[in-house]
């Protein structure tokens, strides 16, 4: 059976404490808009997973009871940075196994200012759930003082640069475009553009990463209706339908840790694998994708993640960035909304703000963003601990 896309909606993507609100508050607007757009009422909603990582437990009904109390079952997703796409992910399976006829995936984050814990929330790296990962990393390039996320990118980085020649201003460029892209993007945290002189002489995080390189805690909340095809045709909503093509999960295999690089163990073999199935369940290749929305988490993993899709080979990501292949009058528009760079990431909200962008891009419905004749699109979204998801949206 297939799954459809029919109703999107979230919240502007903004600093955390810059606006006296709740998640429940966050939650109740970016679902409220997704059904709006999906022409449809709460009561219509049979299951609802929620997406978040730094709330209680069940704060997903908290967050869902703000749209109705109709006894509904609710789950409650943790994923990390893939959280979103996960609650995505259930809402397709429930369809397409037939269970339900309409999900609503729902994510949300409300924040801390300041750097990511790396999965420790405050405590002990040695309890971690990323402490396998973190000590891959300290194995090859040692612990330092620094945020440890941006630790652990940064050092793939320099791996990729010692490896295959990438520069400092090829892994800026990546910022550059993404912050260029989010001016057109309301819902963005961010939408000043940047020079990629400006970003390699912003403040440094941790080498060779720069302030304007790496994505920005935030608060938000991003929601889409998926239903079944007897839905979308119960009730004439072919206008407003995008099918997801394909959907895959991997998670980390021996390949992640053996070679003891950071590359891989921050997810490239997770998110090539994710990739090559979705491939091979819709049978489209990236060759028929028109817009992509990666998981720009720093700079570099955009790079890699070019690879790890076979947007290019290993080693030339660089220089894809710095053609102008993934931006608007090149092969691709990579981040159109910004990414997360610059749109922002609040981790349970993202992967459905994917999904947003793309469904808004599909129906040609994203204003000055849009990608010229956008027939298909790709999401990616990745967290350390790990998992990544990778997802085909087509409009017919």
């Amino acid at each position: 059976m297939k799954a459809y896309i029919i109703g999107v909606g979230m919240t502007k993507f903004e600093k955390p404490e810059s606006r006296d609100w709740q998640y429940w508050d966050m939650a109740k607007e970016a679902g409220t808009k997704a059904l709006a757009d999906a022409g449809i009422s709460y009561e219509q909603v049979q299951q609802v997973p929620v997406g978040y990582c730094f709330q209680a437990s069940t704060a997903g009904q908290r967050a869902a009871y703000e749209l109705g109390l109709t006894g509904v079952p609710v789950y409650n997703v943790n994923n990390n940075c893939a959280t979103g796409s996960t609650a995505l992910m259930m809402a397709r399976q429930f369809v397409e196994g037939g269970i339900s006829d309409c999900v609503l995936a729902l994510g949300f984050e409300k924040m801390k200012r300041g750097a990511l814990g790396g999965g420790t929330d405050g405590g002990d790296f040695a309890t971690s759930p990323v402490a396998r990962h973190y000590g891959v990393m300290a194995a090859g390039h040692g612990f330092e003082m620094t945020p440890p996320t941006a630790q652990i990118f940064g050092n793939a980085a320099r791996e990729h640069m010692e490896r295959y020649g990438t520069t400092e201003a090829q892994l800026a460029a990546v910022g550059a475009k993404n912050h260029r892209h989010s001016v057109n993007n309301p819902y963005a945290q961010f939408q000043d553009p940047y020079t990629v002189d400006e970003i390699l002489a912003a403040k440094t995080i941790h080498r060779p990463l720069t302030k304007l390189q790496c994505s920005p805690t935030s608060d938000g909340s991003a929601a889409a209706v998926v239903v079944s095809e007897r839905f979308v045709v119960q009730h004439g909503l072919h206008d407003k339908a995008v099918e997801i093509a394909a959907q895959s999960m991997t998670t980390d295999t021996e390949e992640s840790f053996a070679s003891g690089s950071c590359i891989d163990v921050v997810g490239k073999p997770m998110s090539r694998a994710a990739a090559r199935q979705v491939y091979e369940s819709s049978g489209l290749g990236i060759e028929d994708v028109d817009v992509v929305e990666l998981h720009d988490c720093f700079s570099v993993n955009e790079l890699l993640t070019y690879e790890a899709l076979g947007m290019c080979a290993d080693g030339e990501s660089g220089k894809l960035v710095e053609s102008g292949a993934t931006t608007y009058g090149g092969r691709w528009v990579v981040n159109p909304s910004g990414g997360l760079i610059s749109k922002g990431h609040p981790l349970g909200a993202t992967g459905l703000a994917q999904a947003a962008e793309l469904t808004w891009q599909l129906r040609g419905e994203a204003g000055a963003r849009q990608v010229e004749g956008a027939r298909v699109g790709l999401a990616h979204n990745i967290g350390l601990g790990g998992a990544a998801v990778v997802t085909v949206l087509r409009r017919g």
